[in-house]
């Protein structure tokens, strides 16, 4: 694939484009659909992937055959390497792999306890490799279609949605919660960690005739996110409106806006600014995230050109800092995101010792949560999000995993609020 085909796309937009083609197994959708936010320019529909790959409890599968010999990274690198692409144009996308990294892969790169209960049972990551793709340019108002057979999508006027009952249970009490966030703040002071990030998992059993992308389709428009996403994978969806920017690649320059911050938006978001803790937290990933890019990137590439500043959503203000850098000419996409894997936001610091608190008290394993959700571009490009604020659907039954950042001066109760905060849009997209 030296070029790729890539012709105008005059057909319907994006949310109509993807509720025609959500239906087919191993569909993704990358929509980023926040209109006033800077990140915001480009939407991708992934479908009919050429490859199917996925990794679970460290087995490989291509195509449904078990890969012995390669670590996960390097089997991926392998078969982008197997496609070469001349192409440097605008479109950032124009084919490669899209899918999950989920959080659990991390077990591929660090010793870990692995005694934690697996409910969720997904693989720890799942990607298609892709040459069909509908890019849409949200600023030029265009878009185009890469491949060979471009879909027959006509306009439809989406159906009412009735959003279903939900009688939400936890895998934990609020007490149990709290009592678990003063763990961390023990650690803490016993000098383990600085931070952590602690989650627990709601879940909720579906209508029979629940519709995934129907109810994604909904949910979008009551907490649109510059990293929307509806992945699925025929007997697994995933429906993410998450905030945050994980890495992005583009001719070799590397970005990542670890966000860590919260403060609900009935309050001034002043409050968030001068909080000492709240910046705290976030220098202290912001610090983390410059030691994983500085290992892939040039020497004296690595800066901050932002540092905590508000980014405000439909029901919270967020502190969102900047880290770039400019990835070595030996070094990949995949280099980059294995080095950084899984993101300092949703782990903690340090790395690793917070990972292995995470695995003592959360007592379940997260599947795609806190993982990423992107794509890695046959032309070495790449864009992927913080798998937050986000519903897995199987089984007939939604989960939904919040949490929270602690730090010496986190307080229990003050953490159980914001989880409730950051998962109040998803909870609102159901009836009660």
């Amino acid at each position: 694939m030296k070029m790729p085909n890539i012709q105008k796309w005059d057909g319907p937009d994006a949310i109509t484009c993807a509720r025609a083609l959500a239906d087919k197994p191993y569909t993704i959708f990358l929509d980023s659909n926040r209109a006033s936010h800077p990140l915001n320019q480009w939407s991708f529909i992934a479908f009919d992937p050429i490859e199917r790959i996925a990794i679970k409890n460290n087995v490989i599968t291509h195509d449904g055959r078990i890969i012995e010999g390669y670590d996960f990274f390097g089997f991926l690198q392998s078969r982008l390497d197997n496609c070469p692409c001349d192409y440097n144009g605008d479109i950032p996308f124009i084919g490669g792999f899209a899918g999950y990294f989920g959080y659990d892969l991390g077990r591929t790169l660090e010793t870990l306890p692995d005694d934690t209960q697996d409910i969720l049972n997904m693989p720890d990551a799942c990607l298609g490799l892709y040459t069909n793709v509908l890019a849409f340019n949200h600023h030029a108002n265009e878009a185009w279609y890469i491949g060979d057979n471009a879909p027959n999508i006509a306009e439809q006027t989406p159906q009412q949605y009735e959003a279903p009952h939900a009688q939400w249970q936890s895998n934990k009490t609020d007490n149990d919660y709290c009592n678990d966030v003063q763990k961390i703040i023990d650690y803490i002071y016993a000098g383990e960690i600085y931070q952590a990030n602690l989650s627990r998992a709601f879940t909720t059993k579906l209508p029979t005739n629940f519709n995934s992308f129907s109810h994604y389709d909904h949910l979008r428009n009551i907490n649109p996110a510059p990293f929307s996403a509806y992945l699925n994978f025929g007997d697994t969806q995933i429906l993410s409106c998450s905030p945050e920017q994980f890495l992005n690649v583009k001719n070799k320059r590397v970005t990542t806006c670890p966000i860590k911050g919260t403060l609900s938006a009935e309050e001034n978001s002043d409050i968030l600014l001068n909080s000492e803790k709240d910046r705290a937290e976030n220098i202290m990933i912001v610090d983390l995230l410059r030691n994983d890019l500085s290992k892939i990137c040039k020497e004296n590439t690595v800066t901050v050109p932002q540092l905590c500043e508000i980014e405000t959503f439909e029901n919270l203000h967020h502190l969102v800092s900047k880290v770039t850098g400019v990835m070595r000419d030996d070094k990949t996409a995949l280099d980059l995101l294995k080095s950084c894997f899984p993101g300092g936001s949703i782990t903690g610091a340090p790395k690793i010792r917070a990972q292995e608190i995470i695995e003592e008290i959360e007592e379940t394993k997260r599947g795609a949560y806190c993982g990423a959700i992107g794509y890695i571009g046959f032309n070495g490009a790449m864009d992927t999000s913080i798998v937050i604020r986000t519903l897995i659907v199987k089984d007939g039954t939604a989960t939904l995993q919040l949490g929270s950042g602690i730090v010496s001066d986190s307080t229990p109760q003050s953490e159980l609020s914001e989880t409730y905060t950051k998962g109040a849009k998803i909870f609102e997209s159901f009836k009660t």
